[in-house]
């Protein structure tokens, strides 16, 4: 069955170790048939939640920005894919503003049941993601019907494009080409 996959990259730096690791994650997920878009936040214009509730009743957040689009795609999508660079042990800080603005998404009927996450950082500890892994599973946790389906972290790795000809980029196509 053919998915709808939206992968959204949070890394503001062209070609980084995250976003290479989402692009494979694209390939496969593409080369298995798939319906792919690749978002990345850099250059979107995305603002602080205001906590004022309001999408809880008209389902509709009322800043205007890219968020907006953004969580239409995520609402439309089979399969949600997560990219984040770790920094100080948690997700980078678009990805969380973007997670705290899907907060409209929860009183509409949603599509996504898969949801996935792919991390890098300059440690390379197992624990190192588990932060930034918790945060989004507790973004999960508010859809029922979604649950983590797989996780992929890259450690040891600090600068952009160092990932190159790591064994994680074929990991990454192999997640993509099983969504």
């Amino acid at each position: 069955m053919r998915k709808n996959v939206v992968i959204i990259s949070s890394s503001l730096h062209a070609n980084s170790n995250s976003e290479s690791l989402a692009k494979e994650f694209a390939r496969g997920a593409e080369d298995a048939g798939n319906k792919v878009e690749f978002i990345s936040l850099r250059g979107k214009k995305i603002a602080f939640c205001i906590g004022c509730f309001a999408c809880q009743k008209s389902g509709e957040c009322v800043i205007k920005d890219d968020a907006v689009q953004i969580a239409d795609k995520v609402l439309e999508a089979d399969a949600v894919v997560f990219a984040s660079p770790i920094y100080y042990y948690e997700m980078s800080g678009q990805l969380k503003t973007l997670i705290d603005r899907m907060n409209c998404l929860f009183p509409k009927d949603y599509k996504f049941r898969d949801v996935y996450f792919l991390s890098t950082a300059a440690e390379d500890e197992d624990y190192v993601p588990s932060r930034a892994l918790a945060g989004i599973e507790g973004w999960i946790d508010c859809f029922e019907r979604a649950s983590l389906k797989g996780s992929l972290f890259c450690g040891g790795i600090t600068d952009g494009g160092e990932i190159m000809g790591s064994t994680k980029l074929n990991d990454a196509y192999d997640m993509g080409m099983n969504v």
